[in-house]
């Protein structure tokens, strides 16, 4: 199997220009995706079960890779949940499958998005990671708009082993992450 372009680009190209930048004294230094995690919740799914399996097959869909029921962890009368109630999906992706998956977010699906001007820079965490949250699944070119009975969101996660937020902001940036110019 072929390395994908990403992973190349990565090696090649982003390694030895960090490296430079933040005076690493090693490669093995430089900040990298360890994995990258997608979330949907489905809060419908207490009215119906179905909805849960609509989920776990377009995660999966999406991603090329089996996604699993998310499991409530207590009860909440209110909102009508009851403990271990299945009421979301999620996906972790390392290794191949994960450049694979970032390349096409980043080429494909973000610039699907409607008025679409940069993601924000606002989702850092303070350890290196980024959450981005995306509001529609139609923007996957993998989800056929005919099959959707709803539309939902989903939280993409993005674990780095980067120190800090710039580390992971310039990671990210070298990649082809299309952040909003602070310009505007």
């Amino acid at each position: 199997m072929a390395t994908p372009r990403l992973k190349e680009k990565y090696l090649k190209e982003i390694v030895p220009a960090l490296k430079e930048k933040f005076q690493y004294k090693s490669v093995m230094q430089v900040p990298k995706i360890e994995k990258i995690s997608i979330n949907k919740g489905i809060g419908a799914a207490v009215a119906d079960k179905k909805l849960i399996d609509i989920g776990v097959e377009e995660l999966t869909t999406i991603t090329g890779q089996k996604a699993v029921a998310t499991r409530s962890k207590k009860d909440i009368s209110n909102f009508k949940l009851r403990f271990d109630q299945a009421i979301g999906a999620k996906v972790t992706l390392r290794g191949d499958r994960m450049y694979e998956f970032l390349d096409r977010l980043m080429n494909v699906a973000l610039p699907r998005v409607r008025d679409f001007k940069g993601v924000s820079d606002k989702g850092f965490d303070g350890r290196g990671n980024y959450t981005l949250g995306v509001k529609e699944q139609i923007i996957f070119p993998e989800i056929s708009i005919e099959k959707v009975s709803k539309i939902n969101g989903m939280d993409i996660t993005f674990v780095t082993s980067a120190n800090s937020d710039e580390e992971s902001y310039e990671l990210l940036k070298a990649l082809g992450m299309p952040f909003v110019n602070k310009n505007n």
